[in-house]
Parts: C-alpha cells; structure tokens; sequence
C-alpha cells in the first residue's frame, strides 16, 4: 500500500526546526520526503496512492517508550495497544526495573509471580516463559498493534536462579546465571535492566552485579536500571551505578532520575547531575530518563525495610502479619536505614496512595493515601494497615508514591542527554497512574504547549530519535527518506491526556493518524486492524 500525506508540518525527530513537506509511504517505508520550502511543489494528486492532506498538521516520528511493564498486557490483554496508539506510541519495551516474567523456574514460579503481578497484571496460572527466546516466540504468535522489545531483568535472573534470599551467588549459581543473560543476548534482546532497590537484586554487591553485566557488555547492548536509591541515598548510588558499568564496561542509561524525600528536592538532583556529567567527561557513556509527573508508582513490598525481609517472600508476608511482625514493622519503619531509602519518613503516609488491591475486601481502600486509609478503617497506626494489606494481599498491592518536587522533574527533564518514558504499570487497579493512559501528550502539553519549557522540536526528539539511538534501533526514530514509517499526525492543541491520579482510567485523545510499519494503526482515534508490527529485537531490526 503506498500513502502520500500532503501539507505536513514535519518534526523529524533529530530536533530541527520543522518545515512544510510532502512525504511518500510505500510498504513499510518512507519512499520519500519532499521539504516544499525548497521546492514548492509536491507530490502529484494523480499518483497511484492513497491521498492524505495533513493540513498544516505536526507529522512525526511515532513515539518510543522505552520503559513500559506491559510484558504480560502485550500477550494477554486483548485491548492492548488501545492506551498506547492513542498516545502516538509505535514502540514500547518492558523488562524494566529488573522484573520480569523469564527465566522461569518451577521452584520459584509461584514467589516470582507474586513479586511481579502489582506492576505486570496477573499471570495465567498455566503460563510458562522459560526464557527471552520463549517470550519473543510467544509475542511472534500474537498480531502486535505495535513493536514490541523486552530487556532481560537481573532480578528475573537472580530470582530463577536462587529465589529472593539474601546470600551472595555461589559459583554454580552465577555461573547459571551468566549463561541466561548470554543466552538472551545470543536471541537478540535490545538490552538489559535492572532494579538494585527491589529483591532481590537489593542484596548483590556492586562486585557481583559487575560480573553479572559482563556476560552482556560483549554486545554492546545497553543497562537500564533502577538504582538502589532515589531519595537520602541518590548520590552514592548513582555513583555505584556508575562505577559498576565501568567495571562491566556496560554503557547506562539510569531510569527515571529523579530526587524522591521533601528534603532532598531542589538539592540532591543538581548533586547527582554533577557526578553523571564529569563521569561523561571521563568517557563514560550515559543518558537519563524521566516522566513528567510529581507522583511515581510501585509496589507496597518496596516499602518493606530490608531488617524485615525473610528468605522466601511468602514467608516475609506471614510474619508481618502477626501482632509481633505489625509491631516490628511499625518500630522499623519510623527510623532510617543505612543504604535504603525509607519512604514513609522521607514523604510520609498522606502521599502514599494505594491504588491496587486484588481481594474484593480490600477495594474501600484503592484511591485512598495511607493515612486516610486507616483512619476509615479505625488504624491508629498506618504500618499496621500495610502489614494486614501485604498479609492478605500475599503482597500483590500497588502504590503512588507523590515524592518529588516540579523543579527537580523540570531539571532533569531540560537535560540535553535526557529522554521521556512513562514507567507505566498495568497491575490490575481501579485507580492506576495516570502515566498509564496519557504521558507523551501529557508531556507536550504541560511543557510545549502551556508552560513553553520546549519547542515542539526538542520535545518530539526526547521521545523519538533519542529512545531510538539508546537503544541502537536501525531507521527508526526518525523522519527520513528510507527509514520504517512509523508516524503520527496531529494538532497540538488537540492532542490531550484525560487522566488524572483522582480518575485516571480516560484514554488520550486528538490524534488523526497513527502509522505503524506503513500501515495505519489509529485514525481519527479509532484503532484500525489486519496488520502484524514486527518485534523489536537485534535479530529483526
């Protein structure tokens, strides 16, 4: 099929000034772009093509998420691609933070899946990945409405190998562990993750994480990680994370920077940008990413103080239950902990929001913060109510966490080597982050649009060729003649987010066309069918 979009206002993606054009679609490729500030006529009417007149409208390259936990939405969900065409997103990748549903091993299955299942959604009892090459297979079977990649996590990894006990690997075991990762990257996985505040990578030292990475650094295949700390704790872990991927000679992208604790915003970040840059000046390779949100979002067992974390998770659970385990969790959780960042002192209850929960008892509390959530449950003390929340819940509850200031997001975000994600979950909720439904056009809404932090060009780069180039995606990102045509069209006064953290479940709306590998994928907001994306994975791209 060959699609001749006329009267475009080109935005390229490589961030320089747009210009009138004319561009030629012909299968999957931009045949050709004709700029009509040097040639004032475009393309003829009467060519053989389906005829689009753009109006003036911003064409685009189709937006990238790098940093997306939809590894099991992108199988199992029906709708997917609905919440992510709808904001212009033509490439998303999951595996983040370290998690993820391969390897998989029957002896940790079940404690894996419950870790997983408050940021991924519910696993189907009979579901087995037993690596990055049986994902990618199963992916393959399905009709993607989108490119689709997935990074191989070290906390998947480590929990396959050795469950989420805190003892070091034995040789045998990294051993195990290395030819996972190594296996990965022989299938063509993009990059890896990783996520040092979770479990059970919170327990490796930055010796065993280095040897780790060093199965992968052959590739040349990018770490996106999760640091071990974002709030007291930012400044010597971006500098373990940056001495770690020296010692693995690794380059590192670090996710979602950002300065979390009220007494840490306006300051730390600013500290943490001084070691990232003389570290780049060093010859170290790095970029960050960022959100455009004050609030983030995990689960309720990151804010388990690590003094309380037993070898098996499930086990961790029951103990908390107990009368002692409320008792000690609550005298645990209100004083600080040498190399971990404890939320509840850092932003306190009231900005701790629950907003998944699976049991139907539960429910009342989804939407709620902690400190209104156990007064209308009669808590006189929050922790309690986290206790019987991560008891009953077998540890499956999903949390907000408003924990950084507007100038510090703004900060990192004008970065020149920064780019834009959503980090969005898709745990079953009632009340998800609204970076779920509407983050890139939130993005240029809020700082293109309103508050004229960028141009369209320098926004519309952060999303498209800046994403493609760290993840070393051949012609894509880009608006330019031979690349793949992924593309979106819209009015930028049009094109507006819904969602809300009150109610954030409302689909972005205002784009005109979505194309995807040449076809249309979205027009007029509607959602169009009969074609399959193709996988994004070194072997294919």
């Amino acid at each position: 099929m060959r699609y001749i979009i006329h009267n475009a206002k080109i935005c390229d993606g490589s961030g320089s000034e747009s210009y009138l054009g004319d561009i030629m679609i012909d299968g999957k490729i931009i045949e050709k772009i004709i700029d009509r500030s040097k040639y004032s006529k475009g393309f003829s009417h009467e060519l053989d093509a389906v005829h689009i007149d753009a109006g003036g409208k911003i064409v685009s390259p189709g937006f990238i998420d790098t940093h997306r936990h939809c590894d099991l939405a992108a199988l199992y969900d029906e709708d997917f691609g609905t919440l992510e065409l709808s904001q212009g997103l033509t490439s998303v990748v999951g595996g983040n933070c370290g998690l993820g549903i391969f390897p998989c091993t029957k002896s940790y299955k079940e404690e894996v899946c419950n870790f997983v299942e408050p940021c991924l959604g519910v696993a189907p009892p009979d579901m087995w990945v037993e690596n990055y090459g049986t994902y990618m297979g199963m992916l393959k079977e399905k009709d993607m409405p989108l490119h689709v990649g997935c990074y191989q996590g070290i906390g998947a990894v480590k929990a396959a190998v050795k469950g989420y006990g805190k003892k070091p690997f034995s040789d045998m075991e990294m051993s195990a562990a290395r030819e996972y990762i190594k296996n990965a990257m022989d299938a063509g996985c993009i990059g890896i993750s990783s996520g040092i505040m979770y479990q059970p990578e919170c327990y490796s030292s930055a010796e065993e994480m280095a040897e780790l990475l060093q199965a992968a650094a052959p590739y040349g295949r990018p770490l996106f990680c999760h640091i071990r700390g974002e709030g007291d704790n930012l400044l010597p872990s971006v500098k373990e994370i940056i001495e770690i991927c020296k010692m693995a000679d690794i380059a590192l992208n670090i996710s979602h920077f950002k300065a979390t604790g009220i007494k840490n915003w306006n300051k730390n970040i600013y500290q943490a940008i001084d070691i990232i840059e003389k570290a780049q000046d060093a010859g170290s390779d790095i970029t960050v990413d960022f959100y455009p949100y004050c609030g983030g979002s995990t689960t309720l067992i990151s804010l388990i103080p690590p003094d309380l974390m037993e070898e098996d998770m499930n086990l961790t659970f029951s103990k908390i239950g107990t009368a002692g385990g409320k008792q000690a969790l609550s005298a645990s959780l209100y004083q600080e902990h040498q190399g971990w960042d404890n939320m509840v002192t850092a932003i306190g209850w009231d900005r701790i929001l629950i907003s998944s929960v699976l049991t139907k008892e539960n429910q009342r509390f989804v939407g709620l913060n902690f400190k209104e959530a156990s007064e209308k449950a009669g808590y006189k003390d929050p922790a309690y109510l986290m206790a019987d929340l991560l008891a009953n819940e077998n540890g499956k509850v999903g949390i907000i966490l408003l924990s950084m200031s507007q100038e510090d997001v703004d900060t990192v975000a004008k970065l020149p080597y920064s780019m834009l994600i959503s980090d969005a979950l898709y745990g079953v909720s009632d009340c998800p982050h609204p970076r779920l439904y509407g983050t890139f056009p939130h993005f240029l809404q809020d700082y293109v649009v309103k508050r004229k932090i960028f141009t369209m060009e320098q926004a519309i780069e952060k999303m498209t060729y800046m994403p493609a180039k760290r993840l070393n995606l051949k012609n894509r990102g880009l608006l330019k003649e031979g690349y793949f045509a992924d593309l979106n069209v819209f009015s930028p006064e049009q094109f507006v987010d819904h969602a809300t953290y009150e109610d954030s479940k409302k689909v972005s709306t205002g784009l005109s066309y979505v194309f995807v590998d040449g076809q249309i994928a979205l027009q007029d907001g509607k959602r169009q069918k009969g074609y399959s994306a193709n996988l994004l994975n070194h072997k294919e791209i």
